[in-house]
């Protein structure tokens, strides 16, 4: 009796469990339901592929410029990197966009139907998304502009006084991430961006003010600073960051008890800093072997450093 009840039970949920199938519900299930998945999880493995396409590249980039004897990445690196970050970007857009209409399509959702709501919608989202769009716009003319890319170490002006300065670390069309010399990440829309100043894009220049005092020869003191010029050449660290020997351009201004000498080297791009901190040593050195020293109450060696592109 008790198998009789069991095998009576077992044939009466397969016999629901058939009519669900074949029913309304089960029928979309098995046909639209079916497909949205499908598609769902084909965009999922196709925008991780991407992903993972655009990662590889750029690691590949960065492990080429690793392993290279250069000291600095190239131009055509850089941009190489933050295009493949763009792109993958776009790719990843455009895939959620084609997949939605057709979903769409699948649930057979009339477009006509949707003007209306569509025209409201973009017209609420038109006021609410103009940084949005202001933003992508601007990132597509950094990217195209090649303004900055990759591993560029730059300046960027928000405001009136507000500048945020660090290492690029990735750019799309919508931020750029920084990096500062602390280690923190600036996140920065690219819309808010009003002037960007690019330190080490093609090649810089280190500027290296000395004040020496009026007292002394000048002739003997330019026979000296000539001389770290060409010193500067034969350290085998600095001639790998000089793409000329620095040069003593004279005189640059003239104060109470002192005279400012200026000297200028061009640099790698994003070196001057490091040349120009080692021009200085150079320079302190010489002087002091020479006996030439500033007054205390003189200003101290100065230095800058600007950028300039080909």
């Amino acid at each position: 009796m008790t198998t009789t009840n069991g095998t009576v039970l077992a044939m009466s949920v397969a016999d629901r469990w058939h009519d669900f199938w074949r029913g309304e519900i089960g029928e979309w299930i098995i046909t639209r339901g079916l497909r949205i998945v499908m598609l769902v999880i084909a965009a999922i493995l196709i925008a991780r592929f991407v992903n993972w396409a655009a990662q590889r590249i750029t690691r590949r980039i960065d492990a080429d410029f690793r392993e290279s004897d250069a000291l600095v990445r190239t131009e055509t690196a850089k941009h190489r990197q933050a295009v493949a970050s763009v792109i993958s970007w776009v790719t990843i857009a455009l895939i959620c966009v084609v997949v939605l209409l057709q979903i769409t399509d699948i649930l057979a959702i009339p477009v006509g139907s949707l003007v209306a709501p569509a025209a409201v919608l973009g017209a609420a989202l038109g006021f609410g998304a103009q940084r949005i769009v202001q933003d992508l716009l601007s990132g597509f003319f950094i990217i195209t502009e090649k303004q900055y890319g990759f591993g560029d170490l730059v300046t960027l002006t928000l405001g009136a006084s507000n500048d945020a300065t660090g290492t690029v670390e990735d750019v799309t069309l919508r931020v750029t991430k920084l990096r500062t010399s602390d280690g923190e990440v600036f996140t920065i829309p690219n819309g808010q961006i009003m002037k960007s100043l690019n330190l080490s894009k093609d090649w810089a220049r280190a500027v290296v003010d000395i004040p020496v005092p009026t007292t002394a020869d000048l002739n003997s003191v330019n026979e000296l600073l000539h001389g770290v010029c060409e010193n500067a050449m034969k350290d085998p660290h600095m001639s790998e960051l000089l793409l000329d020997r620095p040069q003593l351009m004279g005189v640059e201004s003239l104060e109470l008890d002192t005279v400012n000498l200026r000297m200028v080297a061009r640099t790698l791009p994003g070196k001057q800093f490091e040349v120009g901190r080692q021009l200085r040593l150079l320079v302190i050195a010489a002087l002091a072997r020479a006996g030439i020293v500033s007054k205390p109450e003189s200003t101290p060696l100065a230095a800058n450093s600007e950028v300039r592109s080909q």
